[in-house]
């Protein structure tokens, strides 16, 4: 699990640390407001929405390690690529933008296999605390990356040479993958809990949730979502309503430089510190989810209904607790959620529930984020309600999902 984690950290040093300039890279390139939305818009549902295409087939042809290795390969080197871009002429912002979205499908194709090679590795010391684990190392790189950029950037005056420098940790990501790879072709051999108590109950299952070895290849026909439990659509829909009424970073950080709340400098700082946040509530959130089961994800309907309410305010306090907060909200949403669909799926699909889950997911973004980009320039007290009437759906679908003995707060 730690050196998956160690992966995850220098990737995310790779792809944080540039996303937190992509903005301005498109900017100085001669790129619209309009041409930089969307561009980020489509990045993100294509990060969200392939994943229903490559957990199928991560799933049908049992390449979890190929797949993983190969979105992370795309990351490694498109982005290390942009440092190019300026250099390009009139070439230079098609070339950004068409790299731009090349590292987003990365992230896609290695999401689901990477995923379930995970949920494996993790049979040994339990879900939530292995996912937290992954996810606080993934949010350091989130943290240290931006950082790098920042202070490069400084010290230059430039952006290219701080988007060349992220070659390295992108080099060291692909490495130690593969030495990991070599050292453990089968992350099964971790596995030993042969029967786990059910994810919301916490009572022993009546049959393993965990298949011994490693998944085994799913078989072909039947629509995508076929032989996932009810449970887990209940569930889809439920991380589905939190995330359409989760405001983006990029409203948020929008609204701090339109106001002059944050200096543009010190957004990527401000971006850092909610990928801190980000890290230690995985950490608590994987903690209390082996203690407590699934109870514990009805915080983040809470953690991201404050959201808005603070981070588009127009003083400095509020809008850093906001921001804070959305890193906490993302933080659950990427680490002890993944831990309630491995238990709720079996084995050989659970890359492909990790593809339907993240289109349900990408979907819901997508249209949160209109809704959010209609209101906000209408009123804002009117985003901050529909955003605290979507994260209530959402915890409504969450006490559906589990059973009623769950929610009572008994074991």
């Amino acid at each position: 699990m730690v050196g998956f984690g160690v992966v995850s950290l220098a990737a995310d040093m790779v792809y944080e640390g540039a996303r937190s300039v992509t903005g301005p890279l498109l900017g100085a390139l001669g790129a619209s407001a309009l041409v930089v939305g969307l561009v980020a818009g489509a990045g993100e549902g294509m990060s969200l929405l392939l994943r229903l295409a490559f957990g199928p087939l991560a799933d049908r042809t049992g390449r979890y390690w190929s797949l993983t290795l190969a979105g992370y390969a795309l990351t490694a080197v498109c982005v290390p690529l942009l440092a190019l871009a300026p250099l390009l002429g009139g070439a230079g912002l098609a070339v950004a933008c068409a790299l731009i979205l090349i590292e987003r499908a990365g992230k896609a194709v290695r999401s689901p296999a990477k995923s379930t090679l995970l949920a494996q590795a993790a049979g040994a010391v339990g879900r939530g605390r292995g996912f937290a684990v992954h996810k606080a190392l993934d949010q350091l790189g989130a943290f240290t990356g931006p950082l790098l950029v920042a202070a490069l950037i400084a010290a230059t005056g430039v952006l290219w040479p701080a988007l060349a420098v992220l070659a390295v940790p992108g080099g060291l990501a692909i490495g130690l993958l593969l030495w990991i790879r070599r050292r453990v072709p089968d992350p099964a051999v971790y596995d030993t809990d042969r029967t786990v108590p059910d994810a919301a109950t916490g009572r022993a299952a009546a049959t393993p949730t965990v298949d011994s070895g490693p998944p085994k290849p799913a078989a072909r026909g039947g629509w995508l979502g076929a032989g996932l439990p009810g449970r887990f659509f209940l569930f889809a829909a439920a991380a589905g309503a939190a995330t359409a009424g989760l405001v983006s970073f990029g409203i948020i950080s929008f609204h701090a430089s339109r106001t002059g709340v944050v200096s543009a400098a010190g957004v990527p700082v401000l971006y850092a510190g909610a990928m801190a946040a980000a890290a230690l509530a995985a950490l608590a959130s994987g903690y209390l989810y082996d203690r407590w089961n699934a109870r514990v994800l009805f915080a983040l309907p809470l953690l991201a209904a404050a959201v808005p309410a603070l981070a588009l305010a127009d003083t400095i306090g509020p809008v850093v607790t906001g921001a804070l907060l959305w890193g906490a909200a993302v933080g659950v949403q990427d680490s002890t959620v993944k831990a309630l669909v491995a238990d709720l799926v079996p084995a050989a699909r659970r890359a492909t529930a990790y593809g339907v889950f993240a289109a349900v997911q990408g979907l819901a973004a997508l249209a949160g984020g209109a809704v959010v980009g209609i209101l906000y320039s209408r009123s804002v007290p009117a985003l901050i309600v529909a955003l605290a009437a979507t994260q209530l759906l959402a915890l409504g679908l969450l006490a559906a999902t589990l059973p009623r003995r769950a929610t009572a707060g008994t074991r």
